[in-house]
């Protein structure tokens, strides 16, 4: 029997990672946040543009490292800093969400804890100030993981959170944004829908990951979707495993781009599953994906993703001409980039 077992092991290796480390309160911390990624130039953004997204981007960071550097949670560091993008008009998400085909915002969030893998998320939502807040609600105070559009309002009311009207969202920008796609379209009424109806506009979905004292990871999503995106869609930031994923055995992870190939290749899972299955590193894993795998089904300027492994390893990589991103390191070492030459 001895001799069987000792068979099997050759023939069939465990291809899996080692447990994380055990909760000792000492365990270094890091987060890493992204804003978005797509047609980014420096040709076509301006100084002063430029030194507004680096200043809301370090104050994103700097909200989730306070809580990590505070002793808190990395569910709570996710939360915080994707609720300052999620305020900032800057960004897809929130405030700055772009506008769907009939003219109105409709957001999508998720959030998900590493060490359990309980999540919660919203899709759909019309009326959420912060839809992070309300994906972490769905988490903690129901047995579901995803809640859409009148449901999850109905449920955030009887949390006693406060709905905003439409009007809220409203910024001038994506609106011009909206009024542009709608005229490239006009005169292709009829025609199958093969194109993505926006063109590419409106990435600038956010995100973070974040690694608190205990060595525990949690990842977070925010997004507006594609600007004049059709019938209810709901992209990949809300759906478990395609644009948002955490397992403190592995990484987290949290994608920006077009969601509809994230949800093909389940994008940011299947990092996971490289790392637990295969061995191979975070940057390994996160490459393999957005660099290759997206690249092969949707070619270039389909996205990018932020990973960061138990270890606070973090990997950025995106097939776009620039990416909204930051983090602060294991050694407190802050990093704010917008351009791919960065």
């Amino acid at each position: 029997m001895r001799s069987m077992l000792w068979l099997f092991s050759l023939l069939f290796p465990v291809m899996t990672l080692a447990a994380a480390p055990a909760a000792t309160g000492k365990h270094p911390i890091a987060i890493v946040i992204h804003g978005g990624a797509g047609t980014i130039s420096r040709k076509d953004m301006t100084p002063e543009r430029d030194k507004q997204y680096r200043a809301a981007l370090k104050q994103a960071l700097d909200a989730g490292y306070a809580v990590l550097k505070q002793g808190g949670k990395s569910l709570d560091a996710v939360q915080a800093a994707i609720r300052v993008m999620e305020d900032d008009p800057l960004f897809n998400a929130g405030k700055g969400a772009v506008f769907d085909h009939a003219g109105k915002n409709e957001l999508d969030a998720a959030i998900m804890d590493g060490t359990n893998l309980k999540a919660g998320a919203v899709a759909g939502v019309q009326h959420i100030k912060n839809p992070i807040d309300l994906a972490r609600l769905v988490m903690d105070k129901t047995p579901h993981v995803l809640l859409i559009g009148s449901g999850a309002e109905e449920f955030a009311k009887a949390q006693g959170m406060a709905l905003v009207p439409q009007s809220y969202f409203f910024t001038q920008f994506r609106w011009d944004e909206l009024q542009k796609a709608l005229k490239d379209e006009k005169g292709k009424a009829g025609e199958a829908q093969h194109d993505y109806p926006g063109g590419g506009h409106g990435f600038g979905t956010v995100g973070a990951v974040a690694l608190d004292k205990d060595g525990d990871i949690a990842a977070g999503t925010s997004t507006g979707g594609l600007t004049n995106k059709y019938y209810g869609r709901v992209g990949d930031s809300p759906i478990i495993g395609a644009g948002t994923y955490a397992n403190t055995k592995t990484c987290g992870v949290s994608g920006t781009g077009t969601g509809e190939f994230f949800i093909r290749l389940d994008l940011a899972k299947t990092i996971s599953d490289l790392m637990l299955y295969k061995g191979q590193s975070v940057q390994q894993a996160a490459d393999q994906l957005v660099l290759h795998d997206l690249v092969d089904l949707g070619g270039t300027d389909t996205g990018g993703a932020i990973a960061m492994d138990h270890d606070g390893n973090i990997r950025m990589p995106f097939n776009t001409e620039g990416m909204y991103r930051g983090y602060i390191d294991t050694a407190g070492k802050q990093f704010v980039a917008i351009y791919k030459d960065e």
